[in-house]
């Protein structure tokens, strides 16, 4: 089950330092919103599938869910709710605005994933 898969890590710090770039340099209403949220789930997808043998329709839809799941704590203000909001990094990464094209962006991404898994 656990494996270290060198595509998939180089692919993970990649991803990372483009969402470092775009969360830094970026600040727009499409490329960080949109594109920086389909980026960031397959991020989490390459990291899971780069130290773990899982299928990747199992890896895709489980990233997948875990994305809505944080898009809807942002929904009932989860955050602030908890008074995490001083925990800047904990804040950024879980986020306070639902939006629901930030699940559209999630989508897609996946299917971007199983489909270029699915080619190869």
């Amino acid at each position: 089950m656990f494996i270290f898969n060198k595509r998939y890590f180089y692919l993970t710090i990649i991803l990372f330092l483009i969402e470092v770039c775009i969360a830094v340099f970026v600040n727009d209403s499409f490329i960080r919103p949109f594109i920086g949220d389909a980026l960031v789930v397959i991020l989490i997808y390459c990291f899971i599938k780069a130290f773990w043998n899982i299928h990747s329709s199992l890896v895709a839809l489980s990233v997948f869910a875990f994305s809505c799941t944080i898009e809807i704590f942002q929904y009932f203000n989860f955050v602030n709710n908890l008074k995490l909001q001083k925990y800047k990094i904990l804040a950024v990464a879980l986020g306070s605005v639902f939006d629901w094209k930030d699940i559209i962006a999630y989508a897609i991404s996946i299917v971007t994933v199983l489909w270029l898994e699915n080619k190869t």
